[in-house]
């Protein structure tokens, strides 16, 4: 399996789907390529795409509604690839009742368009999780309308932090092309402080930034957005029992190192939660982090949407900023998010982040430059990587043993061809 990060990617043509702030295109453009069309059904995802690449036409509707037809049509034209990080909806964690049901899922859906399109490529993004959601189900809904459409398809769990990202983040991708091997993003940097973020091959990298290189030279923080310097870049004062909260945590500390007179109440519920409702010890798990002071010289822990409510600054006794947070996922200053503060927590927190995307589009436009003609071959899955670490938890090893076994002929023929 090939990784590039050398390649000087011609002007790649793609559509974004379930484009979210518009993450992966800031990635996209900031490399050459151009995004034809956008699309996303969320409001608020859909006006903050809109106001930063308002050169990008934008459908704002859901997914079920788009067609192969519309897409082309919207776009001027077929693009080159399809990029896009379905999220994990449609149907019972439980699992799919039958094959409609994996065809509506939003993952179906993304799929679907791809193999109705068939650009040359494309390029999948989600949560780690993404594989064990609904036991492989959502993993299947992805691989088998593609591998029939003819795709050969690399499945990985990178960590973002080997690209350039000051945070520790964990995500499964996929490439797919259909006359070539595709190509892998290439590691640009080592890191530490989570399993998989250094790996075999990684120690001559640079480090990857960490929390104070990528936010200390952010101005003053204001009180209120009004007197704010930089969109976003405010916090509220704190109460007086959360300023005690804050004080006493040091760094790398959570919830769990604070006095339990600190402890918040919603923290201890959850925390004992399992063991209330019976769950077996071995499943419960550890308590929930909480609050957590950032170590000021390691890369931040993953962003989510609640970052801004959960994660103290490494050296002020507060939250970090929506702004702090845009950083650490690598968006520009000028990078735009619209909405109430809740939307705006969750546009950031889902993004993906911006230096990871432009790794994407080098490994994209590098699988669009080799055209090794195998268009008439048939689909496959070729690579498929799915942990970081040396070992995988029960939920992922029954996974992986239910694609390879489904998925077996092809992948064992692709390891021989590649031996």
């Amino acid at each position: 399996m090939s990784s590039t990060n050398d390649v000087n990617p011609a002007p790649v043509r793609v559509i974004d789907l379930f484009a979210g702030a518009g993450g992966l295109s800031q990635g996209l453009h900031d490399i050459g390529a151009v995004t034809l069309l956008g699309s996303d059904f969320w409001p608020a995802a859909a006006k903050s795409y809109r106001a930063n690449h308002q050169d990008v036409p934008f459908l704002e509707i859901d997914a079920h509604d788009l067609s192969a037809e519309l897409l082309i049509s919207e776009a001027h034209g077929k693009p080159d690839a399809i990029v896009g990080g379905p999220p994990c909806q449609g149907f019972s964690s439980a699992g799919a009742k039958n094959g409609a049901d994996l065809r509506n899922s939003l993952v179906g859906v993304f799929a679907s368009l791809i193999a109705e399109i068939k650009p040359n490529s494309f390029v999948f993004e989600n949560v780690e999780g993404f594989l064990t959601s609904a036991a492989g189900d959502y993993v299947v809904a992805l691989l088998d309308p593609l591998i029939e459409a003819g795709y050969k398809i690399a499945i990985e769990k990178l960590n973002v932090a080997n690209y350039g990202v000051p945070q520790l983040r964990k995500r499964t991708i996929a490439i797919g092309s259909l006359t070539s091997m595709p190509a892998l993003p290439r590691a640009t940097h080592r890191a530490f402080g989570s399993p998989g973020s250094t790996k075999t091959g990684h120690r001559l990298l640079p480090y990857t930034p960490t929390v104070q290189d990528a936010i200390d030279d952010l101005p003053a923080v204001a009180i209120n957005a009004v007197d704010a310097t930089l969109p976003n870049h405010w916090v509220r004062p704190p109460g007086e029992l959360n300023a005690l909260r804050y004080k006493a945590l040091k760094w790398g500390q959570t919830m769990r190192d604070l006095p339990p007179e600190l402890q918040h109440d919603s923290y201890i519920r959850r925390a004992n939660r399992r063991v209330s409702d019976g769950t077996p010890t071995e499943k419960r798990g550890g308590a929930p982090a909480g609050l957590r002071r950032l170590k000021p010289d390691e890369p931040s822990r993953a962003i989510t949407s609640a970052a801004a409510r959960e994660f103290i600054h490494p050296f002020e006794d507060r939250p970090l900023t929506l702004r702090e947070c845009a950083r650490l996922q690598t968006f520009p200053d000028e990078y735009q998010f619209l909405g109430s503060n809740n939307d705006v927590a969750t546009l950031i927190g889902n993004a993906i982040p911006v230096r990871f995307a432009s790794a994407l589009g080098r490994a994209l436009a590098s699988t669009l430059s080799m055209d090794q003609g195998l268009y008439s071959e048939p689909g496959r899955l070729v690579h498929f990587e799915p942990t970081v670490g040396e070992q995988m938890s029960p939920a992922l090893a029954a996974v992986t043993d239910r694609i390879l076994s489904r998925y077996q002929k092809s992948f064992a023929e692709e390891l021989t061809l590649w031996s």
